[in-house]
């Protein structure tokens, strides 16, 4: 189904690292949802913005958050990938 690439990787141990680093970050980011929810629930319905409350706008903003480490996270690691490829050529002159 799908081919092993004979190449070592060698940004793995960077791209874990970040991506472990990101994990947790978003890990706090959506405590503050579950703690907000425990603690308080009813602020959960109090009116942010447009008519939205509060359980709408950090759900979004929860989603719209890793979108954006995603997006981090593949520029870093292609950036890094680079970097390393060009410190460490393939074999074979390509």
């Amino acid at each position: 189904m799908f081919s092993k690439s004979s190449d070592p990787d060698n940004a793995s141990v960077y791209k874990v690292r970040i991506g472990v680093y990101m994990i947790i970050l978003y890990a706090l980011v959506y405590f503050g949802f579950i703690v907000i929810n425990i603690i308080n629930p009813l602020l959960m319905e109090r009116i942010i913005f447009s008519g939205l409350n509060l359980a709408v706008v950090y759900g979004i903003g929860l989603i719209i958050f890793a979108l954006i480490l995603a997006l981090i996270y593949n520029s870093m690691c292609l950036k890094k990938e680079a970097e390393l490829n060009n410190r460490f050529p393939k074999k074979g002159g390509k």
